[in-house]
């Protein structure tokens, strides 16, 4: 049985709470074709329109009432696990049930540590939230906000990305695997903690990339697998020009000159090569497979996708 730690893309949540529970029925159908295939799967998710909404609105919130009070990303995280959560686990639910598959599904709410010192601290990258105009982001970058542009797509607030360090609540997803259930965990890359001297995890004001933190999820379950699930078929050179060439099986070393040949988009497609290298990387015989929503019952007997190994 194949061990599979599959990451959803933002595109499989929809924009808006309707969209969401619409959007995950589509995925839950993706993830089962998966599951029929006789594999033990954990899911993770993003979730950076939606934490960025969760935090728009309690900033706008404030600004109307003093009452209210700035929740921190950590807790903005936490939400959003929980909302996502919900819907992707009951959406599995009722496509699993469907097909006669007897198999609980669960969302653990789920921490991410990482390094106090890691220096993405001091340089904020990690899109949030909504896409705004150059004329919107010139007056939020007037007000003191931290705005990037992202991958041609427009401009975006950004918060502190550090990398992982460990997966708190590995052992209790590691539990439920082993009892048969689905975990859905590690939402929005986790909620973001750094541990003090006295052992105690404390949240940090940061964000963690969705596809680092399953393939450090995927490490620590000695999973054979990692599959990300994104809006296209492969991972491409020359991306939407007229040479645009697909990636189909290539090396770690050979994606990592793809890399430095500036082929892959940060905040799009650059995090989930790098992330689906650090698995590859991390024990002989491990892959990781980029490939599109839709496509998913192909991956398996190798029909689509970009499959990377060491």
């Amino acid at each position: 049985m194949n061990k599979i730690v599959l990451a959803l893309g933002g595109n499989a949540l929809g924009n808006t709470l309707e969209e969401q529970k619409i959007a995950v029925k589509t995925a839950a159908k993706a993830i089962v074709d998966i599951i029929e295939g006789d594999s033990e799967i954990v899911i993770t998710h993003g979730n950076g329109p939606q934490v960025g909404m969760i935090n728009l609105a309690m900033e706008t919130a404030k600004k109307h009432d003093d009452s209210f009070y700035d929740i921190p990303m950590y807790t903005c995280v936490a939400m959003t696990q929980g909302y996502i959560g919900q819907d992707i686990q009951n959406a599995i639910s009722d496509e699993l049930n469907a097909r006669g598959i007897g198999r609980p599904v669960a969302t653990v709410v789920t921490q991410t540590l990482v390094d106090a010192n890691d220096p993405a601290f001091d340089n904020p990258t990690k899109p949030i939230g909504a896409f705004y105009t150059k004329e919107e982001a010139d007056v939020m970058i007037a007000n003191g906000e931290k705005v990037k542009e992202d991958s041609g797509r427009g401009y975006r607030r950004v918060v502190a990305s550090p990398l992982p360090v460990d997966i708190v609540e590995h052992k209790t997803v590691q539990a439920l695997l082993d009892a048969g259930h689905v975990p859905v965990a590690a939402g929005g890359g986790g909620i973001a903690v750094t541990k003090n001297d006295k052992g105690h995890f404390d949240g940090a004001s940061a964000v963690v990339d969705k596809d680092f933190v399953s393939a450090k999820l995927a490490e620590i379950l000695n999973a054979d697998m990692l599959i990300i699930l994104t809006a296209v078929e492969h991972a491409y050179l020359n991306f939407e020009k007229p040479d645009q060439d697909p990636l189909i099986n290539i090396t770690t070393e050979e994606a990592a000159k793809y890399i430095a040949e500036g082929h892959f988009a940060p905040g799009s497609m650059l995090p989930k090569v790098e992330a689906s290298m650090l698995f590859a990387k991390s024990a002989p015989g491990r892959k990781a497979v980029i490939a599109k929503l839709d496509r998913a019952q192909d991956i398996l007997p190798g029909k689509t996708g970009t499959v990377i190994m060491d």
